[in-house]
């Protein structure tokens, strides 16, 4: 619900503060007077187009701050959630427009885009007007307001959910489809690339120790002398295992007299006892395997030849050579395997398009019930508001297959005709200003709850109309802001009675400059307004009797 709007400097408003309540509150006021200039500011805040024109003469900035009440369910919540931005139950909406008419949004003060600012207030507010309608008027919103109306809404659900079983299913069979055509196509190749890396079976890491150990082969006679060398000075009669086991030998006869300290000393000469026999045993392996295979270097260089000369063949490097030939390996299987699996895709296919269509069917049978009420209910409401020649249709019709979607595959348009034998047509197309106004009052009185929006706003729907007409677009109205929050634009003295809260919109003229200001106008004030309205400029007795028996009657 809209609580509160802040307007500065936004054409004839210099400074203007209001609050809103739950029910009907009605605008009125002599034509000129601003009234309009009110609904371009609150669409400003609603991410409305802006221009530099709505900027106040002479003022470098125009600031609009909406604020709203929301349930803590609310759809602007969950968008505005989905886009990161932090929201609760208390939304505040601003818009800057510039000079220049450049212009910049907030909500909750974090600075967003005006199409996300158009977004949510889509969702907070809607307009319906002669000379412009949301909601009602986007066809693509029909389906929607028909399944809200017959609560149809679960069903939608579960198609919705199917749809998107169905969707996944598709995809991955197509997938799979997509891979065995290629792997047909490089089926030669896989094969012969697949088995050449077989034949050389690369290993993770295998390029750097090949270096490593030519590296050390390439130096090989000088290699094996130092090794000799060093096997002789550990092993030798004078050697290092021979001095440490005499030095060990020595230190355990009198190890009872050398304490805790001499207990340390002797383990530290016992592990490096045992951690030199280890060295020696293996710079011993090392000196044989160096005999034993003279042409050991050679190898090396052909191994490392081979790696290297794949990798360029396969523009990859030595080390991810084993990582390509798993891959190439997955996808020749694949092609293998992919007959099978590929009927096992096409069944979950199969029964997920099936689950579907059963869904839809549903959705759609209750749907097709759902009209003749739907269009019954609204077209009872047509003759109270002047529109009696007037008759609501809904278009439905099945989507081919590629246009079936998520909520099923109908097609629901709103239509209306005018005059008795014409065939029904969009409502924008069809009615005239005044005309307009009544149908979109008529499909919203039925199509009230549910809606997203709590705050509707109609702008002088009651035009070309008067007595029991106006009386009857007053009840409705009144009907309606029981549901809903409605500001009403009005004309007519009937709907203004009806009122929960009054407002008057003058234009002021001070010091050559016009202002205009809103009036908040309690009883004794609404008597002189509405006799207004009944009279014209020159209020009479008669005109305040008839105020008075309107007001009456309102209560």
């Amino acid at each position: 619900m809209l609580t509160a709007l802040a307007i500065r400097n936004v054409v004839l408003i210099e400074h203007l503060a209001l609050n809103f309540a739950a029910g009907l509150t009605v605008l009125t006021g002599e034509t000129g007077a601003g009234k309009s200039i009110l609904l371009d500011a609150l669409g400003l805040a609603l991410g409305a187009r802006s221009e530099a024109g709505l900027v106040r003469a002479g003022a470098s900035q125009a600031t609009v701050t909406a604020e709203f009440d929301l349930p803590a369910d609310h759809p602007a919540l969950a968008l505005l959630a989905e886009q990161g931005l932090q929201g609760d139950s208390h939304l505040i909406l601003r818009r800057q427009v510039g000079s220049d008419g450049r212009s910049r949004a907030f909500v909750n003060d974090q600075s967003i885009s005006v199409a996300l600012l158009r977004q949510v207030g889509d969702l907070l507010v809607e307009i319906e007007g002669q000379f412009e309608a949301h909601g009602l008027m986007d066809v693509a919103t029909h389906r929607g307001h028909l399944d809200r109306f017959a609560a149809l809404q679960p069903r939608a659900e579960k198609t919705r959910a199917c749809f998107a079983t169905w969707r996944k299913a598709r995809d991955a069979h197509a997938e799979a489809i997509a891979l065995m055509e290629k792997v047909k196509a490089e089926g030669d190749y896989l094969r012969h690339a697949v088995s050449e890396l077989d034949l050389a079976a690369p290993k993770p890491g295998e390029e750097a120790e090949l270096a490593a150990e030519r590296a050390r082969l390439s130096h090989r006679e000088q290699v094996i002398e130092a090794m000799n060398g060093a096997l002789a000075e550990a092993v030798g009669e004078r050697g290092a295992e021979r001095t440490l086991a005499s030095a060990l030998r020595r230190l355990q006869r009198v190890a009872d007299k050398l304490g805790a300290e001499g207990e340390a000393v002797i383990a530290a000469f016992d592990r490096a006892a045992i951690e030199l026999t280890e060295g020696i045993a293996t710079l011993g392996r090392m000196i044989n395997a160096m005999h034993a295979d003279p042409g050991r270097l050679e190898k090396i260089e052909e191994r490392l030849y081979l790696l290297r000369d794949l990798a360029r063949k396969h523009r990859v490097t030595p080390d991810t050579l084993a990582e390509l030939h798993e891959k190439l390996r997955t996808q020749l299987a694949a092609g293998d395997i992919q007959e099978s699996a590929l009927a096992e895709l096409a069944a979950a296919e199969t029964k997920a398009r099936e689950e579907y269509v059963a869904a839809a069917d549903s959705l759609s049978k209750a749907r097709g019930r759902a009209i003749k009420f739907l269009e019954g209910a609204i077209n009872r409401e047509l003759p109270p508001l002047k529109l009696e020649r007037a008759r609501f249709v809904v278009n439905f019709a099945k989507l081919d297959e590629p246009r079936w979607g998520e909520y099923g595959w109908d097609d629901v348009s709103f239509a209306v005709s005018t005059n008795p034998g014409a065939e029904p047509g969009p409502i924008e197309n069809v009615a005239s200003g005044g005309e307009l106004a009544r149908f979109m009052l008529a499909l919203t009185v039925v199509l009230a709850r549910g809606q997203a929006a709590e705050t509707l706003i109609f702008d002088e729907l009651d035009s070309g109309i008067g007595g029991a007409t106006a009386a009857a677009v007053g009840e409705r109205l009144k009907r309606l802001s029981e549901h809903l929050q409605l500001l009403v634009i009005t004309h007519s003295p009937q709907v203004a009675a009806l009122a929960d809260h009054h407002w008057k919109v003058n234009k002021v003229t001070f010091r050559n400059n016009a202002i205009t200001d809103v009036a908040v106008l309690e009883r004794r004030d609404r008597r002189e307004e509405i006799a207004r309205m009944l009279s014209g400029a020159t209020i009479t007795d008669e005109a305040r009797a008839a105020a008075d028996r309107l007001l009456a009657q309102a209560t």
